[in-house]
């Protein structure tokens, strides 16, 4: 029987498949995968979602943290670039599986996995994120905290940070629960405020100093190339960690992607190139501050406090909106969809994006982000070698083991064969196991301490080596022709699938 349809490389159910499917405990209004109407994000709405969220307080502190380590402006600029470059690999393979088969992380991971044991991976990213999320509450309730405080004297009773905190955690709560596509809409405003607010600040950095400072001719610390990649490698994991969570639970967005070419090009110029240009404007208005206040002004709390009231006020909306942007659409997505995904029957995504909240508080951020020390090589260096391995495993299965090809219904077959046995496909978890391990054993041997230093990077390629390795010959993987068996294929009149494709053809029944 025919159960998927495949037009344009995009696949969606029959709806006789999706009829079936609707007592399944695996599948509900949320995780069941995405019709052809809902295919209509262009690369326009990629671009936005990644500037958007690039244009954040983090990234302009990002660089901050590598020239205090001893870089110099232009190395720690490198860094940034080739870290960024590195890590859209697995984002670009992950978004193929999200675009073609319209699923969602969780979902995804079953196929890796297994039903259950998609809980693992999915639950990973979760707290992952939750992390994150607890991180930018607490960035963007420091930056509306100061900024009040400069504006306004009697900012100053007992408990303002955490009355500040609260009202700025329900704000992103409140969002979040509008669901993903929510982001759609709020990226579009948020790349234009935040990016021209960007180029403004660099502007009146430039005019003001008279040039670009001090801190632009400021020379490396270090004398030898040795000394240099002990701080590079580490500070590249670092860097990459930055978005490896959004290279797992990039399908949650590219779900609904028109085609592939849109989301890839999109995506490919907009990471990469924004990150790089964001952090630089950092380091230029931060060596600017030099000559204009004497001191160098890496925070851009700190700077914007420097301003009359209306600045203030205008500057306070930008970091909100910023905020927002990243928290909800990097950090609350995946673990709601996780959390939504330990009972699809009843735990509904605005619920789950709650649960993520009041988790985001009980990592305790303000502890995260005491130094630049925990920062870079406690938060962002560990949960790197644990999130490697996971996407290695993503890679390794999507296109080396099964080729791009699966039996899209049996995801939310309880019975199906993505279930495995019990639930649970043995082959990640022990990939899984020893793309985590070879990590470790550089915390643990000082002579191997550089598989740490690119925990990530190491973990990735030996999970996909070990993955690869033990699903030869599994029965989940389809036959020659099986694919083929279960498909059927249209093609479109016109390259516009959100037109061409209304669920109302008079040749398949489409869901």
């Amino acid at each position: 029987m025919k159960t998927q349809i495949e037009q344009n490389g995009i696949v969606i159910l029959t709806k006789e498949a999706s009829d079936s499917l609707e007592g399944s405990g695996l599948w509900n209004d949320d995780l069941r995968p995405t019709t052809m109407k809902e295919h209509s994000w262009k690369g326009l709405n990629f671009a936005t979602l990644w500037i958007g969220m690039c244009l954040c307080i983090p990234a302009y502190t990002m660089a901050s943290g590598l020239i205090s380590l001893g870089m110099n402006w232009w190395q720690a600029i490198a860094t940034i670039f080739i870290g960024n470059v590195i890590v859209l690999i697995p984002i670009l393979l992950n978004s193929h599986a999200g675009t073609k088969f319209g699923i969602p992380y969780p979902v995804f991971a079953r196929l890796w996995f297994g039903s259950k044991g998609a809980h693992i991976p999915a639950m990973a990213r979760a707290i992952v994120a939750a992390g994150w999320f607890g991180i930018n509450t607490w960035i963007g309730t420091g930056a509306i905290d100061t900024l009040l405080s400069a504006s306004f004297s009697f900012w100053s009773f007992s408990g303002h940070t955490v009355i500040v905190f609260a009202l700025f955690w329900l704000l992103n709560v409140a969002v979040a629960y509008k669901g993903p596509q929510a982001m759609k809409y709020l990226s579009l405003i948020a790349t234009p405020v935040v990016g021209i607010s960007a180029i403004i600040l660099l502007i009146w950095a430039l005019t003001n100093s008279g040039g670009w400072g001090p801190i632009l001719s400021t020379p490396s610390k270090f004398q030898t190339t040795s000394e240099f990649l002990k701080v590079f490698f580490p500070a590249v994991t670092g860097v990459i960690a930055f978005w490896a969570t959004l290279a797992l639970n990039i399908p949650d967005f590219c779900r609904y992607a028109r085609s592939q070419k849109s989301q890839m090009v999109a995506q490919s110029f907009s990471l990469p190139l924004t990150m790089t240009i964001f952090s630089f404007i950092g380091i230029a208005v931060t060596s600017a501050t030099m000559v204009i206040f004497g001191q160098a002004l890496w925070d851009p709390v700190a700077l914007l406090a420097k301003f009359p009231p209306f600045i203030i006020f205008l500057g306070t909306l930008v970091i909100v909106i910023s905020s927002l942007t990243i928290n909800v659409g990097a950090n609350v997505v995946a673990p709601a969809r996780a959390i939504e995904n330990l009972n699809p029957r009843r735990i509904t995504f605005g619920l789950g994006a709650i649960i993520t909240g009041l988790f985001a508080i009980l990592m305790q951020p303000w502890y995260i982000m005491e130094n630049f020390g925990n920062y870079i090589f406690g938060w962002l260096g560990t949960y790197g070698a644990l999130l490697g391995p996971i996407d290695g495993i993503a890679i390794a299965d999507y296109w080396l083991v099964r080729k791009r090809q699966m039996a899209l219904h049996e995801l939310y077959d309880v019975n199906g064969r993505y279930s495995y046995t019990g639930g649970f496909n043995k082959n990640g978890v022990y990939a899984l196991i020893i793309g985590v391990a070879v990590p470790v054993l550089g915390l643990i041997i000082p002579g191997l301490h550089f598989l740490w230093d690119n925990a990530w990077t190491f973990g990735l390629i030996v999970a996909i080596i070990a993955y690869t390795y033990l699903m030869k010959g599994d029965q989940s993987v389809l036959k020659k022709g099986e694919y083929e068996k279960i498909t059927s294929y249209k093609n479109s009149v016109s390259g516009n699938l959100a037109d061409t494709v209304d669920g109302s053809s008079p040749n398949v029944d489409l869901y």
